[in-house]
């Protein structure tokens, strides 16, 4: 095997005329790939795909091969066989396809002049594999590859099908090898899944006692909501029942008290008219108690309807002030209400809105000992007009911090001394603010002991046109 002057520019370059210039290409092919830093698996493909190359080739005219290292984006061990053309059938390079990572047959390269005569039409195959990731192209590592190119001596027959039994037996002790780590990795991957199938197991089971007592709860919960259902109903129903019963006698109460107090009755001795106007007063406010109890029963049922009209806040306003007044104020207290141009028409339920701001007004001025009460009126702009705000302030007692969250408690009173002079059934804010969620708003409480209240009503407002004519005043809530 001579090295040919027209490849002398490739890492190693030889000529193929016998068939122990094959069985030398294959160890050589062999330690190339193993100065390369190719693993064992890689080369023995590289042997045995060049070996069959060279043998199909073996017989064409000027057959020569050549190892180079291509500049490239991708570093390949690249084998080139070159034969005259027409020498030879077409190649099968089915076999080293196989194993190799590109196989591809060119014809009509042109050959240079040198050992194989003048220039002309030549064929080749060009057999690519890649490079090891940590091989680096430097002069020192291209000079181990030449030498390992070099010192493979002629080689027989026996000593290459000796070294392909080699190989053999190498590959087959790797093979066997891997075969034992892949078992190894079956038995653990057997032992992960016999592990996972017990947690799987164990998490279903408790999810299934979860699940039963998430359903136990659930029933309970239920029957406790049934329960709490018809005690709601229950006591609606005695509200109710309870407030027709008691306004047939209050109304007579009333009735016969005010007959008996018109200027064309029997005349009344002075203490006789001081009696009956104590009847009076006491029927009127046990009157206003029923009337509460019975809206607060029909809020809670759902069955108190909203009769939406515009109302203008003016004559509410001017009216409520007007019977608040007049029904006695405290001594040293003083009721301050807004300017009647400030305040607008607006489409809502006026009976109810009037019992929010009576209520609200009368809790304020029963438990203010001087100072002043204040109903004010805002339209919230943030809220495009939307909105409207009353805000009813006092200087009165104050309710503790402890206390805030019970004051809306049906029948809850806070203790104190004006509580005791004041007595009340504890409805006024629960029915204002039950009055209040129903015409779609929210009610606000703070306060300060010793400083006074301050309640917030803000309810949507949508403007309506104003009246014409000065509203009649408001006809006597009729029986419910």
């Amino acid at each position: 095997m001579t090295v040919s002057a027209a490849r002398s520019a490739a890492l190693s370059a030889f000529d193929l005329a016998t068939a122990q210039d094959v069985f030398a290409l294959r160890r050589i092919g062999q330690s190339a790939a193993e100065a390369l830093g190719m693993d064992r698996q890689d080369q023995v493909r590289i042997a045995t795909a060049l070996s069959e190359l060279g043998r199909d080739r073996l017989g064409c005219d000027g057959l020569t091969v050549a190892f180079t290292l291509p500049p490239g984006p991708e570093p390949v061990l690249a084998v080139v066989f070159e034969w005259d053309s027409g020498t030879k059938a077409a190649p099968d390079l089915e076999p080293a396809a196989r194993l190799l990572n590109r196989v591809r047959h060119e014809t009509g390269a042109t050959h240079e002049s040198g050992a194989h005569g003048s220039g002309g039409a030549r064929e080749r195959i060009v057999a690519e594999h890649p490079l090891p990731a940590a091989w680096s192209d430097t002069p020192a590592a291209r000079l181990e590859v030449r030498e390992a190119l070099r010192r493979h001596a002629p080689m027989t027959l026996a000593d290459d099908l000796r070294a392909q039994t080699r190989d053999l037996i190498a590959t087959l002790e790797e093979t066997r090898a891997q075969r034992e780590e892949l078992r190894r990795l079956n038995d653990e991957l057997e032992e992960t899944n016999r592990g996972v199938l017990a947690l799987y197991t164990e998490l279903s089971q408790e999810l299934e006692e979860t699940n039963s007592g998430v359903v136990a709860l659930h029933t309970e919960l239920e029957e406790k909501s049934n329960r709490l259902r018809e005690t709601s109903e229950a006591k609606t129903r005695f509200w109710t029942n309870i407030s027709h019963e008691l306004r047939t006698p209050v109304n007579a109460v009333v009735a016969l008290s005010r007959l008996l107090l018109a200027a064309g009755s029997a005349p009344l001795t002075e203490e006789q008219r001081r009696q009956v106007s104590l009847i009076d007063a006491s029927g009127q406010t046990l009157f206003a108690l029923v009337n509460d109890l019975l809206d607060m029963a029909k809020a809670e049922a759902g069955q108190l309807e909203i009769a939406a009209a515009p109302v203008d806040l003016r004559a509410l306003v001017g009216q409520l002030g007007a019977v608040m007044r007049s029904t006695g104020m405290p001594d040293g207290v003083l009721l301050l209400t807004p300017e009647p141009g400030t305040l607008p028409v607006t489409v809502t339920d006026e009976a109810l809105l009037t019992r929010i701001l009576r209520n609200l007004l009368s809790n304020a001025l029963k438990f203010t000992e001087k100072g002043e009460v204040r109903l004010e009126f805002a339209v919230d702009p943030e809220a495009a007009g939307q909105w409207m705000t009353f805000t009813v302030t006092d200087t009165g007692v104050g309710i503790p911090e402890s206390e805030l969250t019970r004051v809306f408690e049906e029948f809850y009173q806070v203790r104190g001394p004006l509580q005791r002079a004041h007595r009340g059934t504890g409805l006024g804010l629960p029915y204002a603010r039950a009055l209040t969620e129903l015409l779609g708003g929210t009610l606000r409480l703070s306060s300060t002991p010793g400083v006074g209240t301050r309640v917030e009503v803000r309810l949507p407002h949508r403007p309506g046109p104003r009246p014409a004519t000065p509203p009649a005043p408001p006809a006597p809530e009729a029986d419910a």
